[in-house]
């Protein structure tokens, strides 16, 4: 054997060992992530902000589960309101739309989605399981409230939440904010927004870790098209800067909606933010007269 064969099948080998450490790498920081992304975040959330005329509510959930929130009764004939979060958030940050609510007249249910806040799960599943939740909060309103006409804004894993919990009966209105139409796509935009571009390669890494770690597949995450089903009255929100749910693909869940009457928002200069403080006189005048053309009784 000569020297130059000699080298070369030792170059091979050396770019061979790289390949699988680099292989081994990516595939332990992928399981790291996912642990970090799907792990609960519990905590107490305390009392009511100030000025809020809440009472503190615990839902039957799926199981033996309990669905915690805070309950605020308007006017009869008002209208009910179901606020959903977002991701690793809880029902604190809706309480400046349940203040706008209330204040004109609405009964308002804010709750902890499943996994976050005093709602306990034993893992965050992009929807699947929050789905279960929304659905024990409205079946709880329409049951509290009875004969009252029923809506809902939801954020981001809210919106999806409900999109996939399939409200029956339909609600009355819908407001969706900043929702993502695939998990697939809800991947790959946060690591190119938070990594860079490239690491969107990275999402398949993710996403094959679903079925054994939280018991979904990816394919039952694709709120898009359980969108198609929604017969409701529906506002489509997101900002013209989200890179999270950009705005194309915003643009595709509006087109996917069979809702009538739909009406779609764009924010300007709005990224992944909390819609209402960024614009908050143009979203109260927006939502709140969609909102009582939808629900106020006459």
């Amino acid at each position: 054997m000569s020297a130059a064969t000699d080298s070369a099948r030792r170059w091979r080998r050396s770019v061979a060992i790289a390949a699988l450490m680099v292989v081994a790498a990516v595939l332990l920081a992928s399981l790291a992530v996912g642990e970090y992304l799907t792990r609960p975040v519990q905590h107490v959330v305390g009392s009511p902000p100030t000025g809020l005329q809440a009472q503190r509510v615990e839902i039957a959930g799926q199981g033996d589960s309990r669905i915690a929130g805070w309950l605020m009764r308007g006017r009869p004939g008002a209208g009910v309101v179901l606020l959903l979060h977002a991701l690793r958030a809880d029902r604190r940050q809706m309480a400046a739309r349940a203040a706008f609510l209330q204040a004109a007249g609405y009964s308002v249910l804010l709750i902890d989605l499943p996994a976050h806040g005093e709602s306990h799960a034993d893992r965050i599943t992009f929807g699947a399981n929050e789905a279960h939740g929304v659905t024990a909060a409205l079946e709880y309103l329409h049951k509290e409230f009875p004969g009252e006409r029923v809506g809902a804004i939801a954020v981001s894993l809210g919106a999806a939440s409900l999109v996939l919990a399939q409200p029956s009966p339909p609600l009355a209105a819908v407001v969706l904010e900043s929702m993502y139409p695939t998990i697939e796509e809800a991947v790959a935009d946060r690591l190119a927004a938070h990594v860079g571009a490239p690491a969107a390669m990275l999402a398949p890494a993710l996403l094959w870790q679903m079925p054994w770690r939280l018991g979904v597949r990816p394919a039952q995450l694709h709120p898009i098209d359980a969108l198609a089903s929604l017969r409701s009255p529906l506002m489509v929100a997101a900002g013209d800067a989200d890179r999270h749910t950009r705005l194309a693909e915003t643009r595709r869940l509006f087109d996917a909606a069979r809702a009538e009457p739909k009406s779609l928002w764009i924010v300007p200069g709005a990224a992944h933010v909390d819609l209402h403080a960024f614009a908050r006189r143009d979203y109260e005048r927006r939502v709140g007269g969609f909102l009582q053309d939808a629900l106020r009784q006459a």
